[in-house]
């Protein structure tokens, strides 16, 4: 394995892997390779007896990039690390020590904070209507995680939410965690406040945690909220084996307490830590390095990044469209003639600031006959089809096989009803048939030898780890699901004032962080990057926004798309949108 570790590591990447006592603070531009920097800094500290696999704690902010840091660990002989989501470290260490210190099973966890906040409402006599509900949810959230007492909260949101007053909003969060406590339940953010609290209150779980954790690393540190660093605080104890990794320039998350001067600050807080900067950018074409640069220059913690590649590409493009269905129809006429040269479906991605901006493209992707997945909604391992088909597998690995591995796997699955030929895109049927598809690529591309039982076990594992095969689609995302993800080809659409940045966006922070999430999409991008907005029209008339301006001309190309096309002047006088409703999955 010792030689695996530095295989591919550039100076930067190797003085990294290399420091393996805290505290550390890597510095990690986008597409600088933070991931691979991480486990190889924890296979080398395995590997050298540095680290005992089972007192590394590596924590993450999603349990899908939790799954990828077990999977790349595993890959370089490294098991028994723990790589868990703040949450799941917390929940677990609640579910061991709280039989032991309450002398009964630890509460339950909410499914639903709306629901039991409607019930609370009723407790008290009042009558929230639903997206009233989700906010109180929202504020509630914000306010344990930052730390603050319902009357602390209630000072920044003095005037309530929709139409509860702030002695309503504060008399619901009362009732709430009456109903909540009556139920012996816990809320998502309690897990880490109770977990907190645990291990400042009883010494021995203390004693305990610090023991068994030795060294720690923590991903995206620029996301971390007040709670989330007052619990990684205790778990420390007095110790300084950290390793903090992130990028300012993608804080993204602030509406939900993150808070960059956790990083920034690093250097203050342990004036002996060593710094390392990742800079050099292994994802993107210069011209898209040169884009994000000119975005995000002059900003507090702004890594200047320059690109790996010298191959040239085209220069980005943002393109000016008369209105939202002729840039629909724009981009999918750009897709369809990528598509026509020989481009997989699966290297494009479509990228916007809502949800609410996808359904005129769906539409007018489903109209050039090309398939769409929408991140953000249901998994894929949890698509019916993708389940049905594990069962199935499993089931006839009992049985003697007629055929060679790959003839079996495809022999079910069209008992399934996988047909050679695709359905036309958009709609069920054609979501069902790329479900199955990416399982049949899966079997084709597994290893020599492996049987019918161990391909469905090794689903069942990609599973856990939440290792999604790419479905053969164009991939659509809101800025906010794409972080961390990347594609050769991407159209980011919606530049424009009231888009991007957002209507609601006004405040000098809050206009900083739209500018980071138009960082965060620009650089999901490796090869061509088109930009594009809609001006609309009468009171729906827009500017193009404020971040086209700052990147300039000097590194950004423009396209004026005056007039709508035939089909967008059509579709202009059709009283309906059409949707898909395509089902998710990571690209």
């Amino acid at each position: 394995m010792s030689t695996e570790i530095w295989d591919g590591l550039d100076e930067e990447q190797t003085e990294a892997v290399r420091t393996l006592r805290g505290p550390v603070c890597v510095l990690a531009g986008a597409g600088t390779g933070k991931t691979r920097v991480i486990t190889r800094r924890i296979a080398h500290g395995v590997d050298t007896g540095a680290y005992s696999p089972g007192r590394v704690m590596a924590v993450t902010f999603t349990a899908k990039a939790a799954g990828e840091m077990r999977g790349r660990l595993r890959a370089l002989g490294v098991v028994g690390v723990s790589a868990r989501t703040f949450h799941a470290a917390a929940l677990a260490q609640l579910n061991f020590f709280w039989p032991t210190i309450a002398g009964d099973a630890p509460p339950s966890l909410i499914d639903n904070k709306v629901r039991l906040l409607a019930h609370a409402a009723d407790e008290v006599g009042l009558h929230p209507d639903t997206p009233t509900l989700r906010d109180v949810a929202s504020h509630i959230e914000w306010r344990k995680v930052t730390m603050r007492s319902i009357e602390d909260g209630l000072a920044e949101r003095p005037d309530g939410v929709g139409r509860l007053s702030g002695a309503a909003l504060a008399d619901l969060q009362r009732s709430y965690e009456r109903v909540k406590d009556a139920r012996r339940q816990l809320d998502f953010e309690d897990v880490l406040l109770a977990c907190a609290g645990m291990i400042e209150s009883e010494p021995r779980v203390a004693k305990a945690v610090r023991e068994q954790y030795r060294h720690f690393t923590v991903d995206e540190f620029q996301d971390v909220s007040p709670l989330q660093n007052r619990l990684l605080e205790l778990w420390l104890g007095d110790r300084r084996d950290i390793c903090v990794v992130g990028d300012a320039s993608q804080t993204i998350y602030s509406f939900a307490g993150a808070q960059p001067h956790f990083l920034l600050d690093f250097e203050r807080r342990y004036e002996d830590a060593h710094v390392v900067r990742l800079q050099q950018n292994y994802r993107s074409s210069p011209q898209v390095v040169a884009v994000a640069n000119s975005l995000m220059r002059g900003r507090p913690g702004a890594l200047v990044l320059s690109a790996a590649s010298a191959a040239p590409a085209p220069t980005p493009v943002a393109t000016a469209y008369p209105d939202e269905v002729a840039e629909a129809r724009g981009v999918a006429a750009a897709v369809a003639a990528q598509v026509r040269d020989g481009i997989p479906v699966e290297d494009i991605a479509v990228l916007y600031r809502a949800h609410s901006q996808s359904p005129e493209i769906i539409t007018a992707l489903s109209d050039a006959s090309i398939s769409t997945t929408v991140l953000g909604g249901k998994r894929f391992f949890d698509l019916p089809e993708v389940r049905q088909a594990i069962m199935a597998l499993r089931a006839a690995s009992v049985a003697p096989q007629q055929h060679g591995f790959r003839d079996a796997v495809r022999d079910v699955l069209r008992s399934l009803g996988l047909v050679d030929e695709a359905p036309p895109a958009g709609g069920a049927l054609r979501e069902a048939w790329e479900a199955r598809s990416a399982i049949l690529r899966l079997a084709e591309e597994a290893a020599a030898g492996v049987t019918l039982r161990e391909f469905a076990d090794q689903l069942l594992a990609r599973a856990k780890d939440q290792h999604e095969p790419s479905m053969r689609t164009v991939t659509l995302s809101t800025l906010h699901a794409a972080k961390g993800l990347e594609w050769k080809h991407v159209y980011f659409v919606g530049l424009a004032e009231g888009q991007l940045p957002i209507s609601y966006a006004t405040t000098f922070e809050q206009i900083d962080e739209e500018r980071r999430l138009a960082y965060v999409g620009i650089t999901r991008a490796e090869q061509t990057l088109s930009l594009s907005w809609s001006r609309g029209a009468g009171a729906r008339e827009r500017q193009p926004s404020r971040f086209l301006r700052e990147i300039g001309s000097d590194t950004l190309g423009a396209v004026d798309a005056r007039e709508p096309s035939a089909a967008a002047r059509a579709r202009r006088q059709s009283p309906t949108v059409r949707s898909s409703g395509s089902r998710a999955s990571s690209a």
